[in-house]
């Protein structure tokens, strides 16, 4: 998780991170701010978990963020550097979180274990890259 802003900038580089794919809603960046507010939101949940008890915790649409943010008009590098300072907060939440064995109960999934969390943000991360691949590729800039 910690090179997912290397990633991301590498994929970048070169590219106005606004291409379009028809098939997708979202732009490079756009996947991008996504890909920093879940992180940011699992962060903070642990963190109440760990620093209050506070263990239940909701779902919540990304797709209603994304509108509220107006994901597609963010600023490509605005996005990274928001994304590296997600990351850094993030590996310190779950790395504190997963030594401390903190479960949290989500309205939707259920029992989530610091891990199950850490391996569900890594797969989005990852996949987010490919979707950025996509778009890249679609638009003959990849």
């Amino acid at each position: 998780m910690e090179e997912l802003p290397t990633r991301f900038r590498l994929l970048l580089a070169g590219h106005s991170g606004h291409e379009r794919h028809p098939d997708l809603a979202w732009t490079p960046a756009a996947y991008i701010s996504h890909v920093t507010d879940n992180l940011r939101n699992w962060a903070e949940r642990l963190a109440g978990a760990r620093l209050s008890g506070a263990v239940d915790v909701p779902g919540y649409d990304p797709d209603l963020i994304a509108r509220a943010r107006h994901y597609n008009e963010i600023a490509p590098a605005a996005a990274l550097w928001s994304l590296e300072h997600a990351v850094s907060a993030w590996v310190a939440s779950i790395t504190a979180a997963l030594e401390g064995g903190i479960v949290l109960r989500h309205a939707t999934r259920g029992v989530q274990r610091a891990e199950d969390v850490a391996r569900n943000n890594a797969h989005d991360g990852h996949h987010h890259a490919w979707d950025i691949e996509r778009i890249l590729q679609y638009t003959g800039a990849g």
